[in-house]
């Protein structure tokens, strides 16, 4: 039997690395045209895109091992069962659920490195390539000084020259530009452009400064110069990187995540206390509305109650109506706070979650691929890759879906990220128990071929 384990594992690695290199390599292809566009006109060093590349390729794995074992296991199955291998394990005695211990283990392997992988690697990678992104997205074009073309990126001037050779401009002319006391244009024959650490200095040679100002245009000057140096600003010229301690839920690790959702826990238990403090001065009863709704029902039973009772006064009837506006004003705002507050720790709840949900398919996709791969009969890369990407994007579909309903606080986190998990898991069942009783699954179309009466 270990023998046979061995030979199952063997068979699996190369399918599974293979399929995870190809995966890996669309996703990132997909990924790569659609940022293109954020490279363009930057003027980045090659090392500054290769690492931005690599830090959003932590996402990519991580989406991309889940459908390599899914494939994996049925080019595995699929190649075995073509070549009877299968059948002659089965006619010698061993059952199809021994057959699938040793691929079960391997989806186990997987999966553990895959947990290991979401709460320490994946979160950093993602928060410093958001960070990278950002600087990126907030850097304006390079100076690429081309002769008879105007630079207008700069913060306070516009820039042309008729020439350049190596390091030399010549024939360069400046304008000033925005709101400044004087209008301003320089002219030079020649000028070099040299970067600073923050900060771009050129060096203007043989010209002439004209100003005017914008309050009074006979105030004019004109100044002769052999050497006139300007200093300009290259904050957002330059890449500057951050950093930053504000991460969002799918750049913190577990302890980070629980940190951030006992921190919800406790604002929702001041605003809870606030209300029961609240509707006990007033109402003189500490029940806690559960939602929105049943605080202005209590509310408005009061009043109708304060109002029917002919044994109070003018005046305290006025006083506890003008208490009971104040406590429906005050439930309105701390049922905003309690949505608000309950939707933000459902966002980091469900992360949590997730960094296992998705390992845990790992497992369910190795029992859903053994019997298909063994029903399929083909281990052919294009069969497998169809089958896999069909099954996979339903649990895509129900995994967003989930998380989706988790966020707007429709479903539980818990039912949303593991409910794509118990579909896998009752498909599988259903697979694995028709295999084992050598049987195709019951399909609909014969299934309405049984029942057709004939005429």
């Amino acid at each position: 039997m270990l023998l046979l384990s061995r030979y199952f594992i063997r068979e699996m690695i190369l399918p599974f690395l293979f399929s995870l290199l190809m995966i890996t390599f669309l996703l990132f292809i997909n990924f790569l045209l659609r940022a293109v566009d954020r490279f363009l006109g930057k003027g980045l060093e090659i090392l500054t895109i290769l690492e931005y590349l690599f830090l959003n390729l932590a996402w990519i794995i991580a989406l991309s091992v889940p459908m390599a074992v899914l494939l994996s296991t049925l080019m595995t199955f699929g190649r075995l069962s073509e070549d009877n291998e299968i059948n002659a394990m089965r006619a010698s005695g061993i059952s199809f659920l021994s057959l699938i211990k040793a691929p079960l283990l391997f989806g186990i392997t997987i999966a553990g490195l895959l947990i290991t992988f979401n709460n320490f690697i994946l979160p950093d990678m993602n928060f410093h390539a958001r960070l990278l992104s950002g600087d990126i997205y907030r850097k304006r074009p390079g100076m690429n000084i081309e002769p008879g073309v105007f630079l207008d990126n700069l913060p306070a001037y516009s820039m042309i020259v008729g020439g350049k050779s190596g390091e030399i401009m010549s024939d360069v002319r400046i304008f000033s530009k925005g709101k400044q006391e004087a209008q301003t244009s320089i002219h030079s024959k020649t000028g070099t452009l040299s970067t600073l650490s923050d900060a771009f200095l050129l060096t203007l040679y043989d010209g002439e400064i004209h100003e005017l100002e914008n309050k009074d245009y006979t105030n004019y000057r004109r100044i002769i110069f052999d050497t006139h140096k300007i200093l300009i600003p290259a904050d957002d010229i330059l890449l500057n990187r951050r950093d930053s301690s504000n991460r969002t839920d799918r750049e913190m690790t577990i302890p980070m995540i629980i940190k951030k959702v006992n921190g919800y826990q406790k604002k929702l238990s001041v605003v809870q206390k606030r209300l029961k403090g609240s509707f006990s001065r007033i109402l003189g009863d500490s029940i806690i509305p559960l939602s929105l709704e049943d605080g202005i029902n209590l509310v408005s039973i009061a009043r109708d109650s304060i109002r029917s009772d002919t044994t109070l006064s003018g005046g305290v009837l006025k006083k506890k109506e003008r208490q009971l506006r104040s406590l429906n004003r005050q439930v309105k705002n701390e049922f905003g706070l309690i949505s608000s507050y309950q939707k933000g720790k459902n966002k980091y709840t469900v992360e949590a979650h997730k960094k296992f949900s998705i390992p845990f398919a790992c497992i369910l996709f190795v029992l859903l691929g053994a019997p298909l791969g063994v029903m399929a009969k083909k281990g052919g890369f294009a069969v497998s890759t169809s089958l896999s990407f069909g099954f996979f994007l339903l649990y895509y579909i129900l995994l967003i879906g989930g998380e989706e309903l988790a966020d707007r606080n429709q479903v539980t986190p818990e039912f949303g990220m593991w409910a794509p998990n118990l579909v896998l898991l009752c498909l599988a069942l259903y697979l694995i128990l028709h295999t084992i009783r050598e049987r195709a699954p019951i399909s609909i179309l014969s299934f309405l071929k049984k029942e057709r009466i004939p005429n």
